[in-house]
């Protein structure tokens, strides 16, 4: 079996020349400057997107804000229906989508369908369940009465205004439509922001959102480099920024976006995340954990492990076993469906992950498997097994944000406990065990916005997302994004 074909649509789509899309339409930019989107797997620049100026940024909010006055007016159910027919418009599209979303982002085909695409339209029919049950609160006030009066109140919530909205480029899909759901579900519009690496997608779905039924103005996407991003947490007349991405850059937009008015910030920004395998647990159903943890998607999932923990006697098998598990893995097209791993999603972070093999040769760390670039076009690495000398090396304490599994060995349950806690992040975490009991009395002590038992990065939109410490600022998913998306009015009678 050789790759799929691309469908003539695609083909087709990435010939464009891609416009900015603001104001229910393509626009062109103002800037003549343009940027490559280069497919990871070849090497080959496949479209260009336009690196938008500051007229495109007053432009795009000048139309956010103009969508803004009507969706916010909308009626709940009105909006929800928006999001369910674009639900079905996504998976009408399923392959299109998938193939864009591969051709610029270098994942396997697989995950695309499943989770770019699948996913994106599940998360969408839940938050369009969520349009008509925003509701306030009746309050009876304890103001004393002098001459018979009374008193009763009551609580609105109000959408914020226009977000902004950066996507990083590990999954631009489904993490778009995890924030364009929350503003539209709430009655704001939005500016999606994507990674210069994978613009595209998103691109070809505003299109779609307006097939939906979603009034001009309520999604705008401006494609280019990280001053537009800024420009736009900045700008005067937006509202809100919902940020995906790494922590320096995080806390950058962070401090933008306080400075700037205090514009409200939910940032999601990843970390190191743990997994704990208790000495109880099989070697086999363990090393099918570290795979799913640490290896889906070659590691480029913000809450994917990167520091696994085993009982001393059990961790040299361990590793064994993993670096024979990965050793068959087929590496090939992510546009092959025999492939299980593929390339990593630009060659930026394929140079900085070469960058941290060689600081694990530096400090001495043993490379189990794996440890170098995969000599052939495109972005390809090697998934990595490292066995580090000390809890301080570089390798147990820096987001790699790749495929490289770095292991520690553990005496007791209390000292798994703190090598866990050991960072000042704190997204997400794992435990591994057949003792239901244990792990239920663990996880209390482990300082993670999420902890899994016996799964990791499965994620659901019922269950909220976000992180502890260094990790970020605010939730995404279940009822708790509405507070992030909404102003809180109080409303007080006299009668």
């Amino acid at each position: 079996m050789s790759d799929i074909a691309l469908l003539p649509e695609v083909h087709a789509f990435l010939r464009r020349n891609h416009a900015l899309f603001i104001d229910g339409g393509y626009v062109p930019s103002h800037s003549s400057q343009t940027l490559d989107v280069v497919n990871p797997a070849t090497g080959e620049v496949i479209a260009q997107v336009a690196d938008a100026d500051l007229a495109d940024i007053d432009a795009a909010v000048e139309s956010a804000r103009r969508g803004f006055r009507q969706w916010s007016q909308a009626a709940p159910a009105t909006r929800g229906n928006v999001l369910l027919k674009l639900a079905d418009l996504l998976e009408q599209h399923r392959e299109e989508l998938a193939q864009i979303e591969t051709c610029q982002s270098g994942k396997i085909i697989q995950i695309s369908r499943a989770f770019e695409v699948d996913q994106a339209a599940h998360f969408l029919r839940y938050y369009a369940g969520w349009a008509t049950k925003i509701s306030g609160q009746t309050i009876t006030p304890s103001l004393p009465s002098f001459a018979g009066e009374r008193y009763t109140a009551f609580t609105l919530r109000e959408p914020v205004g226009v977000v902004v909205g950066i996507v990083p480029w590990n999954f631009s899909t489904m993490i778009a439509i995890w924030k364009l759901a929350s503003a539209l579900v709430t009655g704001c519009s939005i500016i999606i922001k994507p990674s210069e690496f994978t613009p595209l997608t998103i691109l070809r779905i505003a299109e779609l959102a307006i097939d939906a039924g979603l009034p001009a103005g309520v999604l705008n996407v401006l494609t280019g480099g990280g001053h537009v991003g800024q420009g736009l947490v900045e700008h005067a007349g937006t509202d809100k920024v919902s940020f995906t991405g790494s922590v320096p850059t995080g806390i950058a937009v962070g401090r933008s976006a306080m400075g700037a008015g205090l514009t409200r910030a939910t940032l999601e920004l990843g970390g190191k995340n743990s997994a704990g395998f208790l000495r109880d647990m099989d070697l086999d159903k363990a090393v099918n954990g570290i795979i799913e943890a640490g290896f889906l998607h070659s590691g480029q999932i913000c809450a994917a492990a990167e520091r696994f923990f085993a009982h001393r006697s059990q961790i040299e098998p361990i590793m064994d076993k993993l670096a024979q598990r990965l050793s068959q893995l087929h590496i090939g097209s992510p546009l092959d469906e025999r492939t299980e791993f593929g390339p990593v999603t630009n060659r930026q972070h394929q140079q900085k992950l070469e960058w941290f093999f060689a600081k694990a040769r530096a400090e001495n760390n043993t490379i189990v498997h794996g440890g170098k670039l995969i000599d052939r076009p495109g972005c390809y690495v090697e998934p990595t097994v490292i066995l580090a000398n000390t809890i301080n090396d570089t390798l147990l304490n820096e987001e790699t944000f790749g495929p490289i599994a770095t292991f520690f060995p553990y005496d007791t349950e209390e000292e798994l406990l703190e090598l866990m806690n050991n960072t000042p992040y704190g997204l997400s975490a794992s435990l591994w065990t057949n003792d239901l009991s244990k792990a239920l009395r663990m996880v209390p002590a482990i300082n993670a916005g999420t902890v899994w038992v016996n799964m990791h990065t499965m994620l659901d939109p019922a269950v909220p997302f976000g992180g502890n410490k260094s990790s970020g600022v605010g939730r995404e998913f279940g009822g708790a994004f509405i507070e992030d998306y909404t102003e809180l009015k109080s409303v007080m009678i006299r009668y």
